[in-house]
């Protein structure tokens, strides 16, 4: 019999920048999100969707990822569009969820012409959240659907939802020190051209406001008050006290709606890796999968040229990773792990 997890949460934080529109991923023309939270613990899955399709890439960083289908997104490969990409929680289990996002698009049409119907393409990577809840609770093929029954233009909530709701930040020094990462969004533009990214950040290291080089949250001292700092730390000698393998990891992906080709789509996604280094440290570690997308929509017509676009794709990471963890929420599992927010520690 599946047991189930409760959770408490904390009163919900200021966002940050409150008087500035930090915008988000769906600013992208063509670009719409859905968010699936699992009520019964700590975990879900965001459907980022391009129903119409848009150029693909993606960059791989870490060195224990969990994927589906990247390898279509490579330059040199056939296929030049993919209709969404799927983030989700659940560890290798949540790459199930990309296949409920296949059946909703195919449902209504949308997808790579095969002569005899329609192929949506759905490349996913995915966190993992098993430590937090119960394990045996993950998103499936059924929470890919709904995630795709909800997704919309509107501005996409942030922190304890969808493919960020089990995740958390800080556990270098053990899950017991760690803090509540969760899942943001932000977009700039420029000249009639905007990029956006979407973050799900359940990152080993902490995470670093960009602009201050502040850490906002991560690995807290052993009497848990305060934010231990993590590469201080590191430096001074004290050992970590790093998970296994894979058991991290930030995934998100980045939008644009300018015309790219699939070899610019690639690069974007290398640059915007750039936004990550510069907001979580450290970051693709051998016990995080770090995995970025890239989708063009080419709804602007016009391209600024790869150093303007890899600039805003890298700052718009920074953003979307910095609000991941301040919209968060502190965490209660029913066996008794607390995840603080940032807001708790502020």
């Amino acid at each position: 019999m599946t047991t189930t997890t409760t959770t408490t949460t904390s009163p919900s934080p200021v966002p940050h920048s409150a008087s500035h529109d930090a915008g988000s991923i769906t600013r992208v023309p063509g670009i719409e999100v859905g968010h699936f939270t699992d009520p019964r613990r700590p975990t879900g899955c965001t459907m980022v969707m391009a129903r119409e399709g848009a150029v693909g890439g993606v960059d791989v960083r870490g060195a224990a990822p969990g994927t589906r289908e990247t390898d279509l997104l490579d330059p040199s490969n056939l296929v030049e569009k993919v209709h969404g990409i799927m983030l989700a929680g659940g560890s290798s289990w949540g790459l199930d969820a990309a296949s409920g996002a296949v059946r909703w698009l195919e449902e209504r049409g949308f997808g790579f012409d095969v002569v005899v119907g329609r192929l949506p393409l759905v490349p996913s990577a995915v966190l993992f959240d098993l430590l937090v809840g119960d394990m045996r609770i993950r998103p499936d093929a059924a929470a890919g659907y709904a995630a795709c029954e909800a997704a919309s233009r509107a501005d996409p909530a942030e922190g304890n939802v969808g493919a960020g709701t089990g995740a958390a930040v800080g556990k270098i020094f053990g899950i017991q020190n760690a803090m509540k990462g969760g899942i943001g969004t932000a977009s700039v533009t420029v000249d009639g051209v905007t990029v956006g990214a979407l973050i799900a950040c359940n990152a080993l290291g902490d995470v670093i406001d960009p602009d201050t080089a502040q850490v906002i949250a991560g690995a807290r001292t052993d009497d848990g008050r305060q934010l231990r700092d993590t590469r201080r730390a590191l430096l001074r000698g004290e050992p970590p006290r790093p998970l296994l393998a894979g058991t991290n990891t930030t995934i998100g992906v980045i939008a644009t709606d300018a015309t790219i080709t699939k070899a610019q789509a690639h690069r974007l996604a290398v640059a915007a890796h750039d936004g990550l280094a510069r907001s979580i440290n450290p970051v693709h570690t051998m016990s995080d999968g770090d995995t970025l997308f890239t989708l063009g929509t080419g709804v602007a017509g016009k391209n600024p040229g790869m150093m303007v676009l890899s600039t805003m794709a890298a700052e718009a990471t920074a953003i979307a990773t910095a609000r991941a963890v301040r919209a968060a929420r502190s965490v209660t599992t029913a066996e008794g792990l607390y995840l603080p927010s940032a807001q708790d520690l502020a």
